[in-house]
């Protein structure tokens, strides 16, 4: 009569499914049409929780299994454990008991575990790093750009502030906080829309289902953004504190 399954709310959501229905899968790695029954959704309890999971019981599988290839086998575990400082020790006794056994371990976190499906269809982390570095850099040019023909076209406004008694240094932290305030906007803008785009859940269509932007993150994206326009903006700081009066006024 199927097997009963307990479902997140992502697939609800995503296919209408409610309590009670019916529903055939069809397997890929078993093969033919595994009906289950919803018998329960449920929500994460923190934001950033994988929902959408489809938990069903192993017997189910296991009676399967056995007219298909025998069953009796298992391809992994999951084991809680009260400590997480303890990680590390927990690992290194399960594979030493099945050591040099017919079925050795290789016992690992889940965070491991995951990073590991991740990298079948490729090195998530190192793509991750090296577009976020192209971004960084290019961010850089462009604040850096943006800088720098701003101090040129205000060359007389700046001679007229010497002139009126600003000195260099109040000059410099004027360009540095012009620039700082170009970084904050852009950066302030580009998290909320980061934030506002990921508010509705995964936007990768199920392969990061796991897609979710924390507070921290946020404000970690606006330092860097201060970092960038602070960065950017020292180079033209440093030829407007170096201005000579005279050669300002000489383009008014």
């Amino acid at each position: 009569d199927g097997g009963c399954a307990a479902v997140s709310t992502t697939p609800p959501d995503r296919f209408g499914w409610k309590l009670g229905d019916r529903i055939p899968i069809q397997g890929n790695i078993w093969s033919g049409t595994w009906d289950f029954n919803i018998r329960a959704i449920y929500e994460g309890s923190r934001q950033g929780d994988d929902e959408s999971m489809f938990w069903f019981h192993w017997k189910y599988l296991e009676e399967r299994r056995q007219t298909m290839s025998g069953g009796g086998t298992v391809g992994w575990y999951t084991v809680q454990i009260d400590n997480p400082d303890n990680a590390v020790g927990v690992s290194q006794g399960v594979d030493t008991r099945f050591a040099n056994s017919a079925w050795e371990t290789s016992t690992e976190t889940e965070q491991a575990f995951a990073a590991g499906f991740a990298k079948q269809i490729g090195n998530i982390r190192v793509l991750i790093l090296s577009i976020g570095a192209v971004v960084l850099f290019t961010l850089l040019l462009v604040t850096g750009n943006t800088m720098a023909m701003a101090v040129r076209e205000r060359v007389p406004e700046l001679g007229v502030l010497k002139t009126l008694g600003f000195g260099d240094t109040i000059v410099l932290f004027l360009v540095l906080a012009e620039a700082l305030v170009i970084a904050l906007v852009g950066g302030t803008i580009g998290i909320g829309l980061a934030k506002l785009f990921t508010m509705g859940g995964d936007p990768t269509g199920g392969m990061l289902p796991v897609f979710f932007i924390s507070g921290r993150q946020m404000v970690s994206g606006i330092a860097i953004a201060l970092f960038v326009g602070l960065f950017a903006g020292t180079i033209p700081a440093m030829m407007a504190k170096k201005l000579r009066i005279v050669d300002a006024l000489r383009r008014v």
